[in-house]
């Protein structure tokens, strides 16, 4: 099990395959993923990395997340996560991380935050159908209709689909495929869309539902190697 990355939402475009086929991607940007903390099994109970994404102001910080951040001998980074790996694919702390850490053709699980949308009705929350526009039916044509049955159970049940608050949860985009990736450009472009708004934050790490790519490196795809101390 290797590490995941951080990345930055940019958006969707297409890309064309090498016999003309457009492909809808999403653009994530990994450029400045570093290695800020080291877990094993002896000191914290189980092995993980922890990677750091984009910038923040020192001033913005606590003493205690500067100091965090100084004991890495890295930037203070934006965002931080934890990624679950197998004792052999242990990184450094302050290694960076490569764009090419995934490989083309490989599939991908992204989480992240989805689009909040307040609250909604259920024919935008849960896709109902409505009520009919005529027969009797009088300014209730988006309403969810009867919520309960007769007098047993004589309640609404649990976890029955109404109105409510939408989105803004974390959701799982499973087995999306590597469609390509830049290391100039710091971007990996994944097949379908991703959740989230542009300019979020999401991780991607290694399909847990798909056997391992053959061509991933391991431990992982490096950029740079850590600084001698």
């Amino acid at each position: 099990m290797r590490t995941g990355l951080i990345a930055k939402k940019l958006g969707m475009t297409r890309w064309y395959t090498e016999d003309g086929t457009h492909v809808p991607v999403t653009v994530l940007q990994v450029e400045g993923c570093q290695v800020t903390a080291q877990l094993t099994q002896e000191k914290n109970g189980y092995t993980a990395v922890q990677i750091g994404f984009g910038e923040r102001k020192t001033k913005n910080l606590s003493k205690a997340v500067r100091g965090h951040f100084a004991k890495a001998k890295v930037e203070p980074k934006a965002k931080l996560a934890e990624f679950r790996v197998t004792p052999e694919n242990l990184l450094e702390v302050g290694a960076e991380l490569s764009p090419e850490h995934f490989v083309v053709g490989q599939f991908v699980d992204v989480a992240g935050t989805s689009i909040g949308r307040g609250f909604q009705g259920p024919m935008k929350r849960h896709n109902f159908a409505g009520l009919k526009a005529t027969h009797g039916v009088s300014i209730r044509h988006r309403s969810h209709g009867s919520t309960g049955q007769r007098q047993d159970p004589g309640r609404v049940f649990k976890n029955k689909r109404m109105a409510g608050h939408m989105g803004a949860i974390r959701v799982t985009m499973p087995n999306l495929k590597v469609i390509n990736t830049d290391v100039e450009m710091g971007v990996i472009m994944v097949n379908g869309n991703v959740p989230g708004a542009e300019g979020s934050f999401v991780l991607i790490r290694d399909a847990m539902k798909k056997p391992a790519h053959k061509d991933a490196p391991k431990p992982a795809g490096l950029k740079t190697a850590p600084q001698a101390a």
